[in-house]
């Protein structure tokens, strides 16, 4: 196989385990928080600060890169690790969520998806077979199923269809992927419906994919609705593979889908809020760019670590965003990459010194949420 993953400590108050996931390009420890790097770039970041930040896996979407600048010119520079110079593990999603994220500008059918590029309107065709064509041609270490994601408003019928189409695409992703060196996961759909879902991750079990992502979470319910769902699905998932939640990054989150049993996280927010000028601190989220931090000379997160806290002030962040200055979201996008990473190597920690839950409970107890 071409990843393996071993659990090396469960945690004896929750289901939040430790574990090694092994991949072509390199040795991680999870439980672990995927940077986003959308078009092959985690945004206003090389490579090296992304390392620095404690980055070691990241995560490209091969629906933009499909798009731009194709991946048939990614494959001719060698490969997406060759290509963005990240010589360490690289996860690529399907396309799918991005695909169905389009509304009206595509059209469903159990052979795929007809859509228009948001770039130019041009027409294009997205099949479980072109998605496991794009992705092994990028040549991630890892690759996911090509699914369809129904939004939160669906109903039972609407949900029930989209879980079965995934189900038969993931017979045809499995199908068409013999890329040796890249694992294909599967990803488990359902909606907010149990039995649904449960069917799902059963379906999904049987076709031995090598881990499993959970993907139609963090579309718009509310979050004690994803904890319930989470509840009772991560335990019908197989122990011994990866459990993958797709599309969750907010530091509440990480520590719940961790106390729940998930592995591996990714998300855009701690970039795209940075670029707005949002940051992650110890007691929440602080908007930096705001008036009363204009003379304010202390660091954004003073029990942070990374190269901005050691090094500049709120006032002075505050003015390069205001002066529309690039280096102002470079270093909010390098705190709040620092801080979530971070947070995950302090769960690791903490699920090996047997406090994980005391831990994640003086975190939330102080961190304010919105």
């Amino acid at each position: 196989m071409a990843i393996g993953f071993t659990i090396t400590k469960e945690d004896g108050r929750s289901r939040a385990r430790r574990g090694t996931l092994i991949t072509p390009h390199g040795t991680v420890q999870t439980p672990i928080f995927m940077p986003v790097g959308t078009q092959a770039t985690v945004k206003t970041m090389t490579p090296e600060e992304v390392q620095d930040c404690g980055g070691a896996l990241v995560l490209s979407n091969t629906y933009h890169l499909y798009l731009r600048p194709g991946h048939a010119l990614v494959a001719e520079a060698g490969g997406l690790h060759k290509f963005m110079r990240w010589d360490g593990p690289i996860l690529t999603d399907s396309g799918g969520f991005q695909v169905f994220s389009l509304g009206p500008l595509r059209k469903i059918s159990d052979q795929g998806v007809t859509f228009r590029s948001h770039i130019d309107g041009s027409e294009h065709f997205f099949s479980p077979e072109k998605s496991m064509e794009i992705q092994m041609a990028l040549g991630a270490d890892v690759a996911m199923a090509f699914d369809e994601c129904a939004p939160y408003s669906s109903s039972y019928e609407q949900t029930r269809a989209a879980m079965e189409r995934t189900t038969r695409w993931a017979e045809r992703c499995r199908m068409r992927h013999d890329r040796k060196d890249q694992a294909l996961f599967g990803i488990i759909q359902g909606g907010m419906y149990r039995d649904l879902r449960l069917q799902s991750a059963a379906e999904l079990a049987a076709l031995d994919f090598p881990g499993h992502g959970i993907g139609g979470l963090s579309v718009g319910e509310p979050k004690p609705l994803m904890y319930e769902v989470l509840d009772y699905l991560v335990p019908a998932m197989p122990r011994e593979k990866p459990r993958y939640l797709m599309g969750v990054g907010s530091p509440d989150c990480l520590l719940e889908g961790v106390f729940r049993g998930v592995d591996m996280f990714d998300c855009v927010l701690p970039t795209r809020i940075a670029r707005n000028g949002t940051v992650f601190t110890r007691d929440g989220k602080l908007v930096v760019r705001n008036a009363e931090y204009a003379r304010d000379f202390r660091p954004l997160d003073p029990e942070c670590d990374c190269y901005t806290c050691r090094n500049f002030s709120r006032a002075y962040i505050r003015h390069l965003i205001k002066a529309n200055e690039v280096l102002g979201i470079r270093l909010t996008t390098l705190h709040n990459l620092r801080f979530v990473l971070r947070l995950m190597e302090n769960i690791r920690a903490a699920i090996d010194g047997d406090y994980f839950v005391a831990y994640k409970e003086d975190f939330l107890r102080r961190f304010k949420l919105d």
